[in-house]
């Protein structure tokens, strides 16, 4: 049995995984989906004060409040930032990483450095009464849709699960520079349909020196929405 940390992306909660989570369970797995700070059933603890650390210590508390060993850390969208830090923080109770269509950064950067247009929303932020906080973005034509989600029933749906983030989730680097993590595998899942043309390239061999193992889903960003057996069936092959 393996146990798959899964981690919600921006403005998300950890509801958004509620049609991965009893698949990979049938498969004899633990399976834990929590909401960060800010976000699903803690929405009430945004404030200014929420950051990457933040998120970074709720998940670092939860895997060893646990007792969690062996886990496959996914990390969606902005949460490739989230797992990056955690497992330099716990890296002997982590097997594998998962980004998942996710920001990928170095030691040292942040959400500004992986994608420059995050900028763009602070300071869009900040010309509102809350410039600490940025509201979800909005739906576009698709097959952008919402966060990659186009039918609307789905979306209706993601919309309920929606919240602001602090710009502090955007501002704070990551960190990455204890030796450790080198030694733990990584997996890269993206989604091609609406695929951001400037998508870092991911590496071509990784840091404990194996080729790099990059999947791909044919769907939008929020794949566990939209392809959630899909990318459970990929998920199951790290287990």
């Amino acid at each position: 049995m393996s146990t798959y940390l899964l981690l919600h992306g921006a403005w998300h909660s950890g509801q958004c995984w509620e049609r991965v989570v009893p698949l990979l369970e049938s498969a004899g797995h633990r399976v834990v989906a929590p909401s960060l700070t800010g976000h699903g059933d803690k929405a009430h603890l945004l404030g200014p004060e929420v950051g990457l650390d933040t998120h970074v210590d709720d998940v670092v508390r939860l895997i060893t409040g646990e007792d969690l060993t062996d886990v496959v850390l996914v990390g969606h969208s902005y949460a490739g930032l989230v797992i990056t830090s955690v497992v330099n923080e716990v890296p002997e109770r982590i097997a594998h990483l998962v980004y998942l269509d996710a920001m990928v950064p170095e030691h040292g950067e942040t959400a500004i450095d992986v994608i420059p247009m995050t900028q763009f929303l602070i300071d869009q932020a900040a010309g509102t009464a809350t410039p600490w906080r940025i509201p979800p973005l909005p739906e576009m034509p698709p097959p952008a849709g919402l966060f990659g989600v186009t039918d609307p029933a789905d979306q209706a749906w993601l919309r309920t699960m929606l919240s602001d983030e602090a710009i502090r989730c955007f501002q704070q680097p990551v960190r990455l520079n204890n030796p450790a993590t080198t030694r733990i595998p990584r997996t890269h899942i993206e989604c091609t349909v609406g695929a951001p043309p400037n998508r870092r390239p991911v590496a071509p061999v990784q840091p404990n020196g194996d080729p790099a193992q990059v999947w791909e889903l044919p769907t939008g960003h929020d794949c566990m929405i939209t392809m959630p057996a899909e990318l459970a069936d990929l998920l199951l092959k790290l287990g």
